[in-house]
């Protein structure tokens, strides 16, 4: 093997890229903290858990189902899906998690040279995945935490092949109305394709939030992503999606990988694809959860962001890495932003009533301790 040289068969961008490191599960954070309970408030999850439909195909699901491959393009859920938005099943493509419809959208329309357009503190998966394809992901600056649609516009080039917005935006839970939105689409004038990453909007509320799926028919350049694992509570399952024009799905399906999602996944999300009850009452907990929170951060002087969204931000007097220490080792769990470019941020998600109890009383300990 002497003439094995690694280096050698590594492409440059892979080289430069540094590898995503995971926290470790959480019977061995207990164990390195010295905690016997851990909450988890670092990874936007859905206390109410699926909706009880899903819960009832979990339950009845037999141990003899797992010998069998999953229906390969997920037929009955892409109907599903496209039944209640309007839309042909064609149009519908699933992903194993959104990451994964992250990385067939820039399989099939990005090469080594060209650029990608997002914001430079927003889901970090744009950028990675990108940078990791060799394609050069071009960072604006969000402006009042929110993207910045001019310099957005400014950012674009004739190798600029897609456009990544998050809304609401995660981790800052700003959003574009639809009027601003369908503006943007106007003004990029199909020069590039325009994701809009929906994974948040099932908790948006305001009548102003856009109706993407609306806006696809007059801007065929539109992709719209949208997750189970927020709202509907399959987050373990991984199962996300995506919806474009007719021409754009198809020409992103031959990049998409078949039998990606598994069975469980698909039959727990059909039966999510729209839950009246399980919206209500997961909005319900969000709402008391954030005015909680926000009576918190006014008690302690903190600033507070974060308008839709199962999350907010906090900023915090200390350093953001300080406090999470210090956070984990009175058994919470919250994100510390520094990697995510906030430096003295702290993200907190929305979980069960105890939980959000147990962060305030350690984070008024942490902050006591200067």
């Amino acid at each position: 093997m002497s003439g094995f040289a690694l280096e050698r068969l590594v492409p440059a961008h892979v080289r430069a890229f540094e590898a995503y490191v995971p926290s470790p599960p959480d019977d061995v954070l207990r164990r390195r903290f010295g905690v016997a309970h851990l909450h988890r408030l670092n990874n936007n999850e859905n206390p109410l858990g699926p909706p009880a439909a899903s819960r009832a195909v979990m339950a009845r699901w037999e141990v003899g189902q797992a010998a069998q491959y999953p229906q390969g393009d997920g037929w009955h859920l892409r109907r599903a899906i496209a039944g209640r938005f309007g839309l042909d099943a064609e149009q519908v493509i699933l992903g194993n998690g959104a990451n994964e419809v992250i990385a067939f959208v820039i399989k099939a329309f990005c090469e080594q040279g060209d650029n990608i357009v997002t914001a430079d503190r927003t889901f970090a998966v744009y950028e990675w995945l990108a940078s990791f394809s060799g394609v050069t992901p071009r960072l604006v600056p969000l402006r009042a935490d929110g993207f910045d649609d001019a310099a957005l516009l400014r950012a674009i080039d004739a190798r600029t092949r897609v456009v990544f917005l998050c809304n609401p935006n995660n981790p800052t839970g700003s959003w574009w109305d639809h009027a601003k939105l369908a503006r943007f689409l106007d003004a990029v004038a199909g020069r590039a394709i325009v994701v809009v990453d929906e994974a948040y909007a099932e908790y948006a509320e305001e009548p102003g939030f856009p109706d993407s799926f609306a806006l696809m028919a007059r801007h065929p350049n539109l992709v719209v992503y949208r997750t189970f694992s927020k709202m509907w509570g399959l987050a373990g399952l991984r199962i996300g999606w995506m919806a474009a024009a007719p021409a754009v799905a198809a020409t992103v399906r031959k990049t998409s990988i078949s039998y990606s999602v598994n069975l469980l996944a698909l039959d727990a999300a059909r039966e999510a694809v729209w839950d009246e009850a399980h919206i209500a009452a997961t909005r319900a907990h969000v709402r008391e959860m954030r005015a909680g929170l926000a009576a918190l951060a006014g008690r302690l002087g903190l600033g507070m962001i974060g308008a839709i969204g199962n999350f907010a931000m906090l900023r915090l007097p200390i350093p953001d890495t300080v406090a999470h220490r210090r956070l984990m080792a009175r058994g919470v769990m919250a994100r510390a932003m520094t990697s995510f470019r906030y430096p003295g941020w702290l993200r907190v998600s929305f979980g069960s009533a105890p939980a959000m109890a147990a962060f305030a009383e350690a984070l008024e300990a942490v902050l006591a301790e200067g």
